[in-house]
């Protein structure tokens, strides 16, 4: 970096990126600030500048770069830092510039024991909640699940037919040299699916043909519930352990066999188009991110697709990675994958982008298909996708399940259209004070009329419950405005 860079990069004074010390008499304080950059997006520390931004220059001897490079073993682990020494013009004096470059998998890091963050200007201890997490990320890249070895597998017990589809795939989508060796084991080892020989459990889910006893949470749960409760009667269920990419094709031949197809003539148009209650490639980006994000050390983990009458819910186990909120998929958010080597497998074959745009394309796609933006949830440790389309017969609201359309019941309803809502909420939106009456006379009723349902209908009674319109009910609403 030259004299005039360094103008530019500290014209604009200090920043969360960029911190001036006068002199290394500060090299305590610049330490820590640059602890702080290395646990975050990296930044430089500049001295021989005072804080309004005049340079003074810093005499450099052989000490001085000694007192430098002590500085730097303070670092746990050790830091990756650039130092470089900038002439002034009178040539007597020098700029020491030190630049932090993050490396995800070895922060977060400390400086003379203790942990630093930095907060616009301000550089400061880190809280031990966050230091924690950091820490649990860091051996989560190093050893991760998916880089483990695989429990009694070895290269005959996958799918060789699986992997020289990948190979040939992934040829064809320009994302592998064609020179690459058609032997099952020299694909694995590019795809850094096979370490010194050995299989990898990422290789396991992804082409594995044996998965019990040892790896039960290769399973993939598909069921068609009448109506629109869990407690419907099941007309359809199945449950398959099967690899990655096998769960992919079964899910989507399992909807597209299951889902109604309608059929309609485009106004100007004399073909006739057949038409998905849900976009067809929307299902299919969600159900990738299901089977690649998913927590594959937990046992009793699984995808689940369930098709209710008035929606589609697809679950996979395993919550969002930190940083990542449900509210943050439904527009740009960074790509932090669980399963780096088992996304790239899929990223090889041209499946899917590494970008973080997936879900942006599944809204998208149901917005082109003229129904509601899906609805993305995490509750106790799972992912819900659920995208409401009617899919049985549509409900109707009898007099024995609600007597008259009342004001009530349009507050309600169009509360709960809004946003999922609490039971207090509704009924604080319906102006009722007696909780008894406002379950008996209108929750219930609502429920089993299907203009209303929980978020989570496997356990009514959770403290986490809330309530949502339909389909049907919003349906209801507009019959009524």
């Amino acid at each position: 970096m030259n004299l005039a860079a360094i103008e530019r990069l500290v014209a604009k004074g200090e920043s969360e990126k960029v911190e001036l010390k006068k002199s290394t008499g500060q090299l305590g304080r610049a330490g820590q600030t640059l602890c702080a950059f290395l646990n975050d997006n990296g930044g430089t520390v500049v001295i021989g500048i005072t804080d309004s931004g005049k340079v003074v220059g810093q005499e450099v001897s052989d000490k001085t770069r000694r007192e430098v490079a002590a500085m730097f073993a303070h670092f746990e682990p050790p830091a990756p830092l650039a130092v470089g020494y900038v002439d002034l013009p009178d040539r007597r004096s020098k700029l020491i510039v030190i630049e932090a470059r993050p490396q995800d998998e070895t922060r977060p890091f400390t400086f003379d024991g203790r942990p630093y963050q930095r907060v616009q200007t301000t550089t400061s201890i880190m809280p031990q909640e966050r230091y924690e997490a950091m820490l649990l990320d860091r051996a989560h890249a190093r050893r991760r699940w998916e880089n483990q070895p695989a429990v009694d597998v070895t290269l005959e017990d996958l799918d060789h037919e699986e992997i020289l589809r990948t190979r040939e795939t992934a040829i064809a989508q320009r994302r592998i040299s064609v020179s690459t060796s058609a032997d099952a084991g020299d694909i694995l080892d590019r795809l850094g699916l096979r370490r010194h020989g050995v299989i990898t459990q990422a290789a396991q889910v992804l082409y594995g043909m044996r998965f019990l006893p040892d790896y039960p949470q290769a399973l993939l749960k598909l069921g068609r519930f009448r109506g629109t409760k869990i407690t419907g009667d099941i007309l359809d269920n199945r449950q398959e352990h099967l690899h990655a990419f096998a769960a992919i094709r079964e899910a989507v031949a399992w909807l597209d066999r299951t889902l109604p197809l309608a059929a309609r003539f485009p106004e100007g148009e004399i073909f006739r188009e057949d038409r998905l209650p849900v976009p067809a490639d929307a299902l299919r980006e969600v159900l990738l991110n299901a089977v690649m994000h998913r927590d594959y050390s937990t046992p009793s983990g699984y995808v689940a697709v369930a098709v209710f009458d008035d929606r589609i819910e697809v679950r996979s186990i395993g919550a969002l990675p930190r940083g990542v909120t449900a509210e943050d998929l439904s527009g740009p958010h960074k790509s932090i994958p669980r399963n780096p080597l088992i996304a790239e497998a899929f990223h090889r074959t041209g499946a899917v982008e590494i970008w973080g745009r997936g879900t942006n394309r599944v809204i998208d796609a149901c917005e082109r298909h003229g129904i509601e933006r899906p609805i993305f949830e995490e509750q106790d440790g799972a992912v819900y996708v659920t995208f409401r389309a009617q899919i049985g017969p549509t409900p109707q609201v009898t007099p024995q399940v609600t007597p008259q359309v009342t004001p009530q019941v349009v507050v309600v309803l169009q509360s709960a259209a809004t946003a999922p809502r609490t039971r207090a909420e509704l009924q604080n939106a319906a102006g009722l004070k007696d909780r008894e009456h406002f379950r008996t006379t209108y929750l219930e009723p609502l429920l089993e009329a299907g203009l209303l349902e929980m978020t989570i209908p496997d356990k009514p009674k959770s403290s986490r419950q809330r309530y949502r319109t339909t389909a049907a009910g919003v349906r209801a609403l507009k019959d009524e405005s």
